[in-house]
């Protein structure tokens, strides 16, 4: 069984219970989820909203920057989804999850893939401030 299990970018709301039922594996003894959600502050300054736009690349380099994970660590599994589109406060914008033998292995793996995930996959976010002022962020 391939062990990029999930690997989606899409405009609907994220769910947690779908990335770990992706992660089954009985040779798994640790999985480590991190979830990214829309926060209220951003620098200093009160974020209202956001908006992520993927550019038509992204699901390839989404899918390249997981086999590399999944190539630099033991994983039995790997999953990764972005949210795109309008998003408010709390919302989840981001999950990405690994299993692998051993525990440290999969917070090794999973920070890799979240780091990595942000510095390459060309995802950009719009912020909203409270003051009306606005900002792209990781767009060229």
């Amino acid at each position: 069984m391939d062990v990029l299990r999930l690997v989606d970018i899409r405009d609907e709301p994220l769910d947690v219970a779908e990335v770990m039922d992706a992660m089954g594996d009985p040779a798994s003894g640790g999985v480590t989820v991190f979830v990214g959600r829309v926060r209220d502050h951003d620098g200093g300054q009160d974020v209202t909203g956001l908006e992520y736009s993927a550019h038509p690349s992204a699901i390839g380099k989404l899918r390249d920057v997981c086999a590399q994970v999944a190539s630099t660590y033991d994983v039995t599994a790997l999953a990764a989804v972005h949210r795109t589109g309008t998003l408010e406060i709390g919302d989840i914008a981001v999950i990405c999850a690994t299993a692998t033998g051993h525990r440290g292995e999969s917070f090794e793996a999973t920070r890799s893939l979240i780091d990595t995930l942000k510095d390459q996959v060309p995802i950009w976010k719009h912020q909203s401030f409270a003051d009306g002022t606005e900002e792209w962020v990781g767009s060229p």
